[in-house]
This record gives C-alpha cells, sequence and structure tokens, in this order.
C-alpha cells in the first residue's frame, strides 16, 4: 500500500466523480467567446471549489474580527478558526506539532522567511544547493543572501529530460553546505524530484533541507516527518484555497533557533524601549495582522481536498498527463519540453515557428486557458534553448475531452499562425 493510500484510507472517502467535483467549481460553467471554460493552468493557481468559497464568503458575512486580541465573541470565534486551520494544515501533512506550522502571504514569503532567518545563521563561504529548474522564488532569496553575506550558491544541473541526478547532487555537497533547498515538484517541467534521497544526502553532510512544495503538495501525499526535511514551504492558492496565504513548515528546534523574521503585532511576549522578547512558537513568526480568513480558507480546501481518495485523484491526473502527452506527440513541429520519468500533470511544449504568447492568445479565442513564457524559470528555459513554453497543467477537475478542445485548437491556432 502506498503513501496515498495509506493516508485516504478512511471512512468517509467521497467516490471520485469527475462531473461531481466539476459541479463543485462554479467557475467551470461559465463560456469565455462564447465556448466553454477550458482552464488547464492549474499550476499557477487552482480554480476554488464553492465549498472554499462560502467558507470565505460566510467569514466576511457573519464572523469577521481580527484574532488574538479581541476580548469578544466574534474575535474568539474567529481566533479558533484560525487556529483549527492551523491544526488542519498540521495533519494534512503530518507535521509532530501546530508549533512547527507558520502561516505566511505565500510560499515566496516561506521561503524568504528561511532566507531571512535560517540565512542570518550562516557566514561567507558556507553554500547553499539549489537545482538548475527552481522557480525564481527558490533563486533570488539565496541570491541576495549571497551577496549580503558572501555564501556560495551551488546549482545542480538538469538532466536532457528534465530530470536531476543524484549523483550530481551527491557531488555538489561539501562539508560546507549547510542547506539544500529543491523544488518536490517543478512548476514548468512537472518533474518529480526525489526529494526523500535528497534530505538524506542533505543530512549526511550535516545539511538542512528546504523543500519547494507548492507543486508537489497538490499531487502528492506529503509526510513531512517521513520525508524528514527540516522546512516545507506551500501556498494555499495551488491547492485550491484562496490567494495571500501560505505555509512554512519548520522542524521545532530549527524554528526555535532562528531570530524572527518581522517585528509587529503578536510576535512579543515583552517590549520596552531598551529590548524585546519574542513570543512562543510559531506566533515568533507572524508578526502584524496575519491572513486570518485565507487561513480558515485554506482548512476549508484542505478539508475538500481531504473528501477524495487522493489515489484517485492521482491516478487520474495521471491519466490525462498520459493522455495528453501522447495527443501532443502527434503533432508535427511540436517538442515537449521536460519528459522525464516521474511526472505529474505539466504538459510544457514549444511549437516551431510559432510564439507561445501568440498560441496562448488564440487558444484563449477557444476558451482555452493555458500558461505561455518562461513560469518564473528563466535559468531552466535557458538550459533548453528556449525562451518560452506553453504549459498545460491540470487539475483534479479536468477532463479528457478538454485535453481534446487543446489539441484542436493548436490546430486552428497552426493554421491561423500559417
Amino acid at each position: 500500500m502506498n503513501a496515498i493510500s495509506k493516508q485516504t484510507k478512511a471512512k468517509d472517502i467521497r467516490p471520485f466523480d469527475i462531473e461531481s467535483v466539476r459541479a463543485d467549481f462554479p467557475i467551470l460553467q461559465r463560456t469565455v467567446h462564447g465556448k466553454p471554460l477550458t482552464y488547464l493552468d492549474s499550476a499557477a493557481s487552482a480554480q476554488k471549489p464553492k465549498q472554499v468559497i462560502d467558507v470565505i464568503r460566510y467569514q466576511y458575512e457573519h464572523e469577521y474580527a481580527n484574532v488574538h486580541r479581541g476580548a469578544y465573541s466574534l474575535s474568539e470565534a474567529l481566533t479558533g478558526k484560525y487556529e483549527e486551520a492551523r491544526e488542519k494544515v498540521r495533519a494534512f501533512i503530518n507535521a509532530g506539532s501546530d508549533r512547527e506550522i507558520v502561516f505566511t502571504k505565500g510560499a515566496t514569503e516561506a521561503i524568504n522567511l528561511v532566507a531571512a532567518t535560517f540565512g542570518r545563521m550562516l557566514k561567507a563561504g558556507d553554500e547553499v544547493v539549489i537545482t538548475g529548474l527552481e522557480h525564481h522564488s527558490n533563486i533570488v532569496p539565496w541570491q541576495l543572501l549571497r551577496d549580503q553575506i558572501g555564501i556560495t550558491l551551488k546549482v545542480v544541473p538538469v538532466l536532457a529530460d528534465g530530470s536531476v541526478d543524484l549523483s550530481a547532487f551527491e557531488a555538489a555537497m561539501t562539508g560546507k553546505t549547510k542547506l539544500v533547498s529543491v523544488a518536490h515538484v517543478s512548476n514548468a517541467l512537472g518533474t518529480i524530484l526525489p526529494v526523500k534521497d535528497i534530505v538524506q544526502l542533505a543530512h549526511s553532510v550535516g545539511a538542512k533541507c528546504l523543500i519547494d512544495g507548492c507543486q508537489g503538495v497538490v499531487h502528492e501525499v506529503v509526510d513531512v516527518q517521513a520525508l524528514d526535511c527540516d522546512f516545507y514551504a506551500f501556498s494555499g492558492h495551488k491547492l485550491y484555497g484562496p490567494t495571500g496565504i501560505g505555509v512554512l513548515y519548520g522542524k521545532e528546534e530549527l524554528l526555535s533557533e532562528m531570530p524572527p523574521y518581522q517585528g509587529g503585532g503578536e510576535m512579543i511576549s515583552t517590549v520596552t524601549f531598551e529590548r524585546s522578547e519574542w513570543a512562543e512558537l510559531p506566533a515568533k513568526f507572524e508578526a502584524g495582522t496575519p491572513p486570518i480568513v485565507q487561513a480558515v480558507g485554506l482548512g476549508a480546501a484542505i478539508d475538500y481536498v481531504s473528501l477524495f481518495d487522493r489515489a484517485a485523484v492521482a491516478a487520474h491526473e495521471q491519466d490525462l498527463l498520459n493522455y495528453a502527452t501522447e495527443q501532443l506527440k502527434s503533432i508535427n513541429s511540436l517538442r515537449l519540453i521536460g519528459t522525464a520519468k516521474h511526472k505529474t500533470a505539466v504538459a510544457s511544449f514549444v511549437l516551431d515557428g510559432a510564439h507561445p504568447h501568440d498560441l496562448a492568445t488564440i487558444l484563449d479565442r477557444s476558451g482555452v486557458c493555458v500558461r505561455a513564457g518562461h513560469h518564473c524559470a528563466q535559468p531552466l528555459m535557458d538550459s533548453f534553448g528556449v525562451t518560452a513554453t506553453l504549459r498545460a497543467s491540470f487539475g483534479m477537475y479536468n477532463t479528457r475531452s478538454e485535453v481534446d478542445v487543446l489539441i484542436e485548437a493548436l490546430g486552428r491556432a497552426r493554421e491561423i499562425l500559417g
């Protein structure tokens, strides 16, 4: 029994029926340019089920107040739901304590938090290792740290199929390596990295490991204790939740050692003009008014995702990827970018003689939403010799017939572009 099956073996699992799932997402009922919406950009941001939308609306209409500071019923009620959401996140990724769950405004802030706090404990000459398939949010914070304190940033190259060789990781790590920071799943290619092996390699040289789980947490069951990662970051809006909410998981002993990220609000225990002392975890890292309703919305999204047998959802998404890959391969002059053996539901490609931006604009006239560009992964695009790709990414609500719509729309686009 794999990890997904273990997690989802429960009494109240809702059967995964694609039409029933699609009915949960109101936006999928609309049209674009008179055509049914075909939304194939879930890697950028997933659509929201009504179960999440209803929770967010209810909070603003009936139960909104600030949290952790109001001695009245509205504030106390929402404080309870905010902390309940933290517990849902803890259970979802199997963290050992809710003290290890820090709410941020997104995954980018979560990674920057680690760079600005754990990173401040590094010194010149220490090494941070990343891969060539990282998106900018897992590159730039380490470049900033390099420029500030003189760390060395090392990059493990990407192979021709978009995968990463573990032996290259082993070669990159030395006694100076203090942190390895890698994507769980590439947002641009869909490559699934062997993160458990990478964590073990990092620990073998005494380094810590951060996993950028923006795509991984959507398509994989995540167990941070089984992975033994030191940090795990993800955002809510790719997990069918609202924007403006992210999560940083960190091992409690590490978070306790790290200095605060920002100052103000409830991140203190005492303040005088001479000095301040910090609040207990996780409040130490949640300065100012937190993303309150967004956190509650993320909790609702986790509730929604957890309704289903995630093995069934993963199988559905893999079927879509396999079907789309075969259909795309049948198109002349189309080149798939990223063909690693272990992939999740992302198909990235270029078409000779057609710029991805032009293609995306034409596809939109058929109601097809795909992403065109460098996907915030310019170094990765450079390694494949392209400036941009067209990316179709699939969520739990997509269907094979929508893949057909994409293929037909690509055919029409080629006719238009000559």
